[in-house]
């Protein structure tokens, strides 16, 4: 950030937590210096150009929304004269005392940590700098610079940020979505409940408007761009819990019987870790027996030409149509 414009928006600050009354726009802007000059002529005095009050108020609205960004809480109020006024509340603008132990402030590192995006790393590094300001305990780090633990959740799909600002915001969406089995995506209409991730890839649960049912989607699938729309929500907003069910009997971990797949012998580790029983079938091949559950099919497909699915029929057919899927492109 600019000294200048540092310098503008802290000034800008002190005077809206020092008032004990609303101040109008006209007052803040002859009480700060920057604001001084935006509005004055090109001759370097003040004057009635409308021009200069346009470049002010342009300013003073970008401060405002900078200073709401970095937590600020700002009030607008009507005044009687129907002029309106701007203050910033001390007591809404100060943290309760900070009681957070050294393995508590461990974790909140560690967390912070998780995050490689923009603009989720950003708010994860201002909230720890705002919770040390405040007195939280510093604490190295439990597991050290050169940690085995790799504590970050890649985030690849462009789909992400938009949902996450949707669903944090409660604003349904309209993106293109290709199923694993469909040769060309159809366009969903989605109000937004919480992203999660599973296996290594992300899933938005939500309520699908033309289905009337709640649906799961892959992120991966969502093709171009996801369009965001200033409508309330029709359905109600399952607490986190149920979200984080329905993404896990969507991905397949919620079995309901089991399957019988013969695996190329040196490949599918992750199904080998989960069979619940392994034959050698001596020719290169062996046959496991694996937990079977909805999504299990979008699963073995990612291994390719390096698994057969035995039975249950409807499971070996299913697998079947996502590769034939896959092969028309």
């Amino acid at each position: 950030m600019a000294i200048a414009k540092a310098e503008r928006l802290m000034n800008l600050a002190l005077c809206l937590l020092g008032t004990r009354r609303p101040l109008s726009k006209g007052e803040l802007r002859a009480s700060i210096e920057a604001y001084i000059e935006a509005g004055k002529g090109a001759g370097g005095a003040a004057g009635d150009d409308p021009g200069n009050d346009d470049a002010f108020n342009r300013m003073f609205e970008r401060d405002k929304d900078d200073l709401r960004e970095l937590g600020l809480i700002i009030e607008t109020v009507e005044g009687l004269d129907g002029e309106t006024g701007y203050l910033a509340r001390r007591d809404s603008n100060r943290l309760p005392a900070i009681t957070l132990d050294v393995e508590e402030a461990a974790a909140l590192g560690l967390a912070a940590r998780v995050w490689q995006q923009a603009r989720l790393a950003a708010a994860a590094s201002g909230a720890l700098q705002k919770l040390a300001a405040a007195g939280m305990p510093l604490a190295e780090d439990p597991y050290g610079t050169h940690s085995a633990l790799e504590t970050r959740i890649p985030v690849h799909e462009a789909a992400f940020e938009p949902l996450m600002l949707a669903a944090r915001d409660r604003r349904p969406v309209v993106f293109d979505y290709r199923k694993s089995n469909a040769a060309r995506p159809e366009q969903r209409r989605v109000e937004p409940w919480a992203l999660e991730c599973w296996r290594g890839h992300w899933y938005l649960a939500g309520w699908d408007r033309d289905r009337q049912a709640e649906r799961v989607f892959r992120l991966s699938r969502i093709t171009g761009k996801v369009r965001s729309r200033a409508l309330p929500f029709t359905a109600p907003v399952p607490d986190h819990v149920t979200v984080r069910t329905s993404v896990e009997r969507w991905a397949g971990e919620k079995a309901t019987g089991t399957a019988r797949i013969k695996v190329r012998a040196g490949h599918g580790y992750p199904l080998r870790a989960r069979a619940l029983a392994t034959h050698d079938l001596g020719d290169g091949w062996d046959e496991l027996e694996i937990p079977y559950g909805h999504g299990l099919d979008a699963w073995l497909v990612e291994f390719g030409p390096d698994v057969i699915v035995l039975e249950p029929a409807e499971l070996r057919a299913e697998v079947i149509d996502r590769l034939r899927a896959v092969a028309k492109g």
